[in-house]
């Protein structure tokens, strides 16, 4: 029998037979970021046989079912901390390329666990899109949230004083290091980065401001941008700074979001261009659901600051 005769027989008992476990394989491979064409070799290599897209794409198509229950699952009524943030993706609509971004919510519970919220596919943020988003999670049970670490998002403050106007909108901090960072020269970047540790450090929003300062006198010198991201949203940084020091541990350390981001990041690349939204959704929704299953633990020193929220949020903390 000819190796192309073999092939189509192997490829025949491989869709009747099935390997077992086939199907979780291929799915954690498409949560890798791996494309049709990747997976195909991937089996290849591993089985010696040969799948064709009508094989794959089933699978991966099957997990919208899957999406859609679990974009409109209940959810817990109180989620101490949440975190949203977004990224880019590229995609194609009516024929022409476009830029999407990926809106990413994670919650941590009052157990400390972290907890994927929802995700929403958008190419345009503002008050309207986010008091949409939220409106939903209230629907879903969601009753409140103290503190909301958030992106610069359009809109998102308004919304939400709208929604939970009980919740303090936190600036996340990482985003304006690396802002502050990205114009900086190789030469500078200790200092300035040493600079910009100081203020995110600080115990107290004095010390805070009195690094920013520091930081504003000797960074402006060499660019006059430097600190006016932090003035623009020092409103929405100095929250941090009124927090007991066992919640600013908890929310400033975890960087939950970073991590999820990070690795999304990897995966989409692999995808340098999504045909549809469904397609988004497929692969970010098997990204996060396969790092999800790390998430075993309550995040570190979640005791001390769950106690500090039981007394900072006295009014509001379940009983």
């Amino acid at each position: 029998m000819t190796g192309k005769a073999l092939s189509s027989r192997s490829s025949r008992e491989l869709r009747q037979t099935r390997l077992e476990g086939f199907d979780e394989k291929i799915l954690a491979l498409s949560a890798r970021g791996m494309t049709t064409r990747d997976i195909q070799a991937q089996v290849q290599d591993l089985y010696g046989v040969e799948v064709s897209p009508t094989l794959i794409s089933p699978l991966t198509q099957a997990v919208m079912e899957e999406v859609r229950q679990w974009q409109a699952r209940p959810l817990e009524a109180v989620y101490p901390i949440v975190y949203l943030d977004g990224l880019v993706v590229k995609g194609r609509e009516h024929h022409h390329l476009i830029n999407q971004s990926v809106y990413l919510e994670l919650g941590v519970n009052l157990s400390g666990y972290k907890e994927r919220l929802r995700r929403w596919l958008a190419q345009n943020e503002g008050a309207k899109f986010w008091l949409a988003v939220l409106t939903e999670l209230q629907n879903r049970g969601l009753t409140d949230s103290f503190i909301a670490w958030v992106d610069g998002l359009t809109g998102f403050p308004e919304a939400i004083e709208a929604v939970y106007p009980q919740t303090r909108g936190q600036r996340c901090l990482v985003h304006l290091v690396r802002s502050s960072l990205r114009d900086v020269s190789s030469k500078h970047m200790k200092a300035v980065a040493t600079d910009l540790q100081a203020i995110s450090a600080a115990s107290t929003e004095t010390e805070a401001e009195l690094n920013l300062e520091r930081f504003a006198e000797k960074g402006d010198a060499r660019s006059p941008s430097s600190s006016k991201a932090w003035r623009a949203h020092w409103a929405r940084v100095i929250p941090l700074f009124a927090f007991p020091a066992a919640i600013g541990q908890v929310i400033y350390t975890t960087k939950a979001i970073e991590s999820m981001n990070m690795t999304l990041r990897k995966v989409t690349r692999n995808h340098r261009l999504f045909p549809c939204d469904e397609a988004v959704y497929q692969v970010v929704y098997l990204a996060v659901r396969n790092l999800a299953k790390r998430w075993t633990m309550p995040i570190r020193d979640w005791r001390p600051a769950l106690n500090c929220f039981a007394v900072e949020f006295a009014g509001r903390f379940p009983q």
